[in-house]
């Protein structure tokens, strides 16, 4: 059987593409389920061009008209993410994924509860990192999860078994592929 396919956050790997020049190594997903799968590294930040150590970034604003913005500096880098994400999703599906594992809490891949500031600076725990929203609404059907969550053992079993049931499924779509017809 062919190893499946998954989008993963580079820094997830041992990678050092975050911001400080660190990594953020998660050694089941690397040792254990990497044997399993082949993974797909993505960077958002280095592959959009900035570069390693650089100044940290934060989203902030309202829903529906969040910002990418340093931390220090205040630089806007919204649109600069938004373009390279769409290119980078038309690009990945060449890949073939099965799924995407993200880095939680990150402004560029966080999955979910991606801590936005608000027009006065307080924190909400309500944002979806800049690549992670644009990947999941480009590919709604593949499953998406983020490495904290797959620390849950439910939570990664589930996970894992809609990886399988999904790459069933596109193999059904293949086109040759005998498929038995149930009448």
């Amino acid at each position: 059987m062919e190893k499946i396919k998954l989008g993963i956050s580079t820094c997830l790997l041992g990678e050092p593409v975050r911001y400080d020049g660190g990594h953020k190594l998660d050694r089941f997903l690397k040792d254990t389920l990497g044997q399993y799968v082949e993974y797909v590294p993505v960077c958002p930040e280095v592959e959009c061009g900035l570069g390693t150590p650089r100044e940290s970034m934060h989203l902030e604003g309202e829903t529906g008209a969040l910002r990418l913005v340093t931390s220090r500096t205040k630089m806007d880098l919204t649109d600069r993410m938004l373009s390279w994400s769409n290119k980078r999703v038309r690009e990945l599906e060449a890949e073939e994924l099965c799924g995407f594992i993200f880095k939680s809490n990150s402004p560029s891949s966080g999955m979910e509860r991606v801590r936005v500031l608000d027009p006065k600076g307080v924190p909400h725990k309500t944002g979806v990192g800049i690549f992670a929203g644009v990947f999941m609404h480009h590919f709604p059907l593949i499953p998406v999860e983020d490495e904290g969550r797959l620390h849950d053992v439910s939570l990664r079993e589930n996970f894992i078994e809609r990886l399988f049931a999904f790459q069933r499924w596109r193999q059904t779509l293949t086109p040759g592929r005998k498929t038995v017809r149930l009448e």
